[in-house]
C-alpha cells in the first residue's frame, strides 16, 4: 500500500514536470515556478485535477506501456485468436510490466522530488526539475537519434550539448515515434513464425486438393502448440524486458 502511494505520487509529479517542461522557453509572462507559487489553494487543486485528467494519456506516451501493449497485440494477431487473451488481460499485463520497468524511474522521482517536496525541503519548481531528470533519462535511452533530430529540426532550435538541455516538448514526441518504430520491429519478428505456419498449411491444403477447408482451422492449433512448446510467453516477456535495459 505504501509503495503504491509512493508510485502514484511520483506519477503525479511526472505529470506536473511534463506540462511544465512542455511550455516554450521563450513564452512571455512570469516563470512557471513563480506562477505556481502564487496560486491560491483552490486554484492549485483545480490545476492538480486538470493534470490528473491527463494522467492516462501521459502514462501511455511517456512510459514503456506503449511498446508492451502493441507487441502483445501483435502476438494475439499472429496466433489468430481475436479475443484470447482478452483486451483486459493484455492491458493488465502491460500495466504491471510498465510498473516493473518504470520502478527505478518512479523510485528516483519519489526519493529526489516528492519526498523532499512533501517535507517542505524544496520548492515546487525544484521538485519539478528533479522529477523531470530521471524521466528524461529513461525516454532518451529509448529514443533514436534520428527521431530526436527530426523534432529539433522541426522546432528550429539548436542541438543540445548535454542531456539536461533537451526539453520535454521535444523528448516526448521523439520518444513516442521511437517506441512505435521499435514495437513494430518487434511485431514483425513475432509475426514471421506464425506467417510461415500459415503459408505452409495453405500450401499443404492446396496440394491435397482440400481447398474447401479453412486454413485457419488447421493452422490455429499448430500455432498454439508451437507457442506452448517453445514457452512463448517467457520468451516474449523476457524480450520485452531486455529491450528496455
Amino acid at each position: 500500500m505504501k509503495r503504491g502511494l509512493a508510485l502514484a505520487s511520483a506519477i503525479a509529479v511526472i505529470v506536473t514536470a511534463t506540462v511544465a517542461a512542455a511550455a516554450p522557453a521563450a513564452a512571455a509572462g512570469p516563470e512557471l515556478g513563480a506562477l505556481a507559487t502564487g496560486l491560491t489553494p483552490p486554484l492549485k487543486i483545480l490545476a492538480l485535477m486538470t493534470l490528473l485528467s491527463l494522467l492516462p494519456a501521459l502514462v501511455l506516451t511517456m512510459t514503456s506501456f506503449m511498446r508492451v501493449v502493441i507487441v502483445l497485440g501483435f502476438v494475439r494477431q499472429g496466433i489468430g485468436v481475436q479475443q484470447t487473451p482478452p483486451n483486459q488481460v493484455i492491458v493488465g499485463i502491460a500495466l504491471f510490466l510498465t510498473m516493473f520497468t518504470m520502478a527505478p524511474v518512479t523510485a528516483a522521482i519519489a526519493r529526489d522530488a516528492y519526498e523532499p517536496y512533501s517535507s517542505g525541503k524544496i520548492t515546487e519548481q525544484e521538485a519539478i526539475d528533479r522529477a523531470s531528470t530521471p524521466l528524461r533519462s529513461f525516454m532518451l535511452r529509448q529514443t533514436r537519434e534520428a527521431d530526436l533530430a527530426l523534432f529539433y529540426e522541426a522546432a528550429r532550435v539548436p542541438l543540445p550539448k548535454v542531456e539536461e538541455d533537451v526539453p520535454m516538448r521535444i523528448v516526448v514526441p521523439a520518444f513516442v515515434v521511437s517506441e512505435l518504430t521499435t514495437s513494430f520491429q518487434m511485431g514483425v519478428l513475432v509475426l514471421l513464425p506464425f506467417l510461415v505456419i500459415d503459408l505452409a498449411v495453405s500450401s499443404t491444403l492446396m496440394s491435397m486438393g482440400m481447398m474447401m477447408v479453412p486454413p485457419s482451422s488447421i493452422a490455429l492449433p499448430i500455432k498454439l502448440l508451437l507457442f506452448v512448446v517453445v514457452d512463448g510467453w517467457n520468451l516474449l516477456i523476457g524480450s520485452l524486458l531486455r529491450s528496455f535495459t
